[in-house]
Order: C-alpha cells, then sequence, then structure tokens
C-alpha cells in the first residue's frame, strides 16, 4: 500500500523505521514544524522529520492539517492509508476522508483505557500491572475508534514511563505494520471499543509532577517513575525545585513526611507510611547527581525537611 505516515517523538520512530523496512511504500511523513529546543532555544526538526530526511521520504509539516494547501498536498499522494503514531495534532473531517482507508492510529494503550495524550504515564501512575498498545480507526472523538489490533506488555516494578515506552514502541511498530498487512490484504475488520473501562490519560504537567511527602511510598515512587523522564518529578527545597529521578521505598518508619536522614552513602526522606531513599537529584543548574553527592554538596544534616 501507500502510506503518509505522520509521526513527531522519538517514540514514533521505531515504528516509521519498521513501515520503510517493510513491504510498504511510505511516500510522505507527516510532522509536525520544527520547534525550539534546548538551552539556545534553537528550531530543530522532529525525532522523526530527521529520520525520514536520512530516508529520503519526503516530509510535509503543516502548522494545522485543516490547511488547504496541506490537504491539497495529500490528496495529490494517493496513499491509501496514513498510519499514525503520536502526531500531536487534531486531525479535521476533511483529512480523514482523503486516505482510502482512513488514518490507523498506533496508541500506547489497551483501549478503551487510559484514551488521552499520557497513556503510559498513567497505567504506572496508577499502579496497572499490565498495558499495552492497539492500532484503530481514527474517528473524532478523543480515541474512540473501532480497534484493529492489540498487544500487550507487563509493567514492572521498577519501569519508569521511558523504560515502558521504549519496549511498547518496539512492540507497537510490529502491531502496526501487521495491521497495515491486514488491511492490505483485507483481512481485518475493526471492532468496536467496550463502552467499559473507559479510562482517561489527561496530559501530566509540571504542577502534577511535585511530590507531597504526605502521601503513601508507593504512591510517591509511582509518580516518580511516572514522571520520569518528563515532565521530572520534584519537590521544593525551600525556593528551590529539586528534579528526582526513581526512588525506593524502605521499610523503616522512622521520619516525619519530608524529612531527611543524611548517610554516608544514601539519604531517606520520610512519606506518610515509610521511609523512601532517594535515587538521582538534580538542583537547578545542576547536573543530576546520585542524593549522597547532593548532600554532600548543599552540606545538608538529617532533620531538614523537603516540600
Amino acid at each position: 500500500m501507500r502510506l503518509a505516515f505522520a509521526g513527531t517523538p522519538a517514540a514514533a520512530t521505531a515504528s516509521l523505521r519498521a513501515l520503510i523496512d517493510s513491504s510498504h511504500d511510505v511516500v510522505a511523513v507527516i510532522t509536525r514544524p520544527p520547534a525550539p529546543s534546548g538551552r539556545g532555544r534553537r528550531e530543530q526538526m522532529s525525532p522523526v522529520s530527521a529520520l525520514a530526511t536520512d530516508a529520503g521520504i519526503p516530509v510535509l509539516t503543516p502548522r494545522r492539517p485543516a490547511d488547504k494547501d496541506f490537504l491539497a498536498d495529500l490528496r495529490a499522494l494517493r496513499v491509501d492509508c496514513c498510519p499514525v503514531v503520536a502526531y500531536g495534532a487534531l486531525l479535521p473531517p476533511a483529512a480523514l476522508v482523503v486516505p482510502r482507508l482512513g488514518w490507523v492510529n498506533l496508541h500506547f494503550s489497551l483501549l478503551p483505557a487510559w484514551r488521552g495524550a499520557a497513556p503510559v504515564q498513567h497505567a504506572i501512575l496508577h499502579g496497572d500491572d499490565i498495558t499495552g498498545a492497539s492500532t484503530f480507526l481514527i474517528e473524532q472523538g478523543l480515541d474512540t475508534g473501532p480497534v484493529y489490533g492489540v498487544t500487550t506488555e507487563a509493567i514492572k516494578p521498577t519501569d519508569t514511563a521511558g523504560d515502558l515506552l521504549d519496549r511498547l514502541a518496539v512492540a507497537g511498530a510490529q502491531l502496526l505494520v501487521a495491521t497495515m498487512d491486514g488491511l492490505d490484504a483485507g483481512a481485518l475488520v475493526a471492532v468496536p471499543q467496550s463502552t467499559d473501562g473507559v479510562s482517561f490519560a489527561p496530559k501530566i504537567t509540571t504542577a502534577d509532577a511535585q511530590i507531597s511527602w504526605a502521601y503513601p511510598a508507593m504512591q510517591i515512587d509511582r509518580l516518580v517513575r511516572a514522571c520520569t523522564p518528563a515532565p521530572g518529578a520534584w519537590t521544593a527545597m525551600g525556593a528551590d525545585r529539586l528534579k528526582l529521578g526513581p526512588i525506593r521505598p524502605r521499610e523503616s518508619t522512622d521520619l516525619e513526611p519530608g524529612e531527611l536522614r543524611v548517610a554516608k552513602d544514601a539519604v531517606l526522606v520520610g512519606s506518610a507510611d515509610r521511609d523512601v531513599e532517594l535515587g538521582s537529584v538534580q538542583a537547578p543548574g545542576k547536573r543530576p547527581m546520585t542524593a549522597a553527592e547532593w548532600s554532600r554538596g548543599a552540606r545538608l544534616e538529617s532533620g531538614f525537611r523537603l516540600g
């Protein structure tokens, strides 16, 4: 089939590569326009755009998918289907009707669970044991379209959102290729999503990522892992924000919520029920470092409070 792939972040590159290597013909890539990035705020092309450029595939970067020029370019491509992975823009009805077989999205959850922008983060945040990826036909509702196929993935107790997304990106890429193969053969029929088990996964903001040490240790652990690598879990230290990497709940219950205990090789913080051991710590303007290194540099003593 002739395909126009739509995607933007690094998590979408495995799917683009798998489609390029498949029997299908990726005739164009649709991605978000270059955006400012890094300290210099220089405009950089998306990871998907970079891969497409290296592969010699034409790249379309509409400001809005409803733009008339983009819709004209899309029609001219005469594509059979538009596979989508984390494109990052709403598709208008005028775009959805262009490909013969529609737009097929790879979503990183077992739909109808965790519809929305941050399914991987919310699966970890809410303590799910199993997640996965689904391919479905895009319609106007938020991730509501009928499903073509799924793949499952166990969530490990130490998984961060980054770890889990890396695995789902690879497994999902194979699912997306299999879905394209099935559509090409006329062997797939989309199944409507169940009305039971619907849940939503809105974007997790920096404000959402603030740690409250008055919560139980397990809840704090899930929050930190869900926010790693982005937006990054953090705690207040006076007027500053400390970004924290994954923590480790301990069996001890000696400390009050937010109270520090500084040892030679470890830093513990109290929570509502158990103490937790800090992993990496990043102070403003500093590199990430171990909690022990941070405490020595900050000259902290036991009894100091975070939050």
